[in-house]
């Protein structure tokens, strides 16, 4: 192995970079656990809100008929 200044500082450059590249890819995966988090929130607030609407439909109009619920081409 050589240990001259100039191979040191050619192997110091070259961990550097892949040091810079390895902070890219940390951000980038940072920032896409942030999307999904924020998508599974959302997700989460609509499942809740679709379960709200359908307990009180359900509450609403017990004597309906599921022949209601079929489209107009049917």
């Amino acid at each position: 192995m050589d240990h001259s200044p100039n191979a040191l500082a050619e192997r110091l450059t070259e961990l550097e970079i892949k040091a810079s590249y390895a902070d890219d890819l940390l951000e980038q995966l940072n920032m896409t656990i942030y999307r999904q988090q924020q998508q599974i929130d959302s997700l989460i607030q609509e499942v809740v809100h679709l379960r709200q609407q359908s307990q009180s439909a359900g509450q609403e109009g017990a004597e309906r008929n599921l022949r209601d619920e079929l489209p107009p081409h049917y």
